[in-house]
């Protein structure tokens, strides 16, 4: 089992990360959802909002991990299809990385707009390092769920371009990021 690139493969790191991130993501907004419905009086409130923080800021290291990996490591060759289904890719990746950024920075202004730190499952707490701006929470938490609804939209076409590839193209693009080290 290779755990870095190849050429023509994943290897399990960057397919690790590539799941634990997409199944994270997928929680995170289904909880953020669920949270929204509670009342201040619901015995949730406070768990859900503290379970929802500390989840996004480990989603924050991972998406640091992941991205670092990218740097250091080779990325396999694209597989054979039209340049403007891999500029496609390319585009979809990029916003789906910069949109989950996004996300994670709205929420940290979120919570840490009342000047107190993120803590992070009573492990750490990250600090309020900005100044509070007027209605920040209020203006921060629009932002974040209508980057976090474009996310899940963008997740949604990306995960169906890969049935796409795996069921009507034929292709190893799936299977690539299911098994490590396979080859098209």
């Amino acid at each position: 089992m290779r755990f870095a690139e190849t050429d023509k493969a994943y290897g399990l790191v960057s397919i690790l990360l590539h799941w634990v991130i997409a199944l994270a993501t997928i929680a995170l907004f289904a909880l953020g959802l669920w949270m929204t419905g509670l009342t201040y009086y619901d015995r949730w409130y406070n768990e859900a909002q503290w379970l929802h923080q500390s989840s996004g800021m480990l989603l924050f290291a991972a998406l640091l991990l992941r991205l670092g990996w990218r740097v250091f490591n080779r990325k396999p060759q694209p597989l054979s299809m039209p340049a403007w289904e891999q500029r496609a890719a390319r585009m979809a990746h990029a916003g789906l990385d910069l949109l989950l950024l996004l996300v994670i920075i709205s929420g940290y202004l979120i919570s840490a707009a009342d000047g107190r730190a993120v803590d992070v499952f009573n492990w750490f707490a990250v600090p309020a390092w900005l100044p509070a701006i007027d209605k920040q929470a209020d203006i921060a938490g629009e932002f974040h769920f209508y980057l976090a609804c474009g996310l899940i939209g963008l997740a949604g076409v990306h995960s169906v371009a890969a049935l796409k590839h795996h069921f009507y193209d034929r292709d190893a693009t799936l299977i690539r990021m299911l098994r490590p080290g396979s080859r098209p």
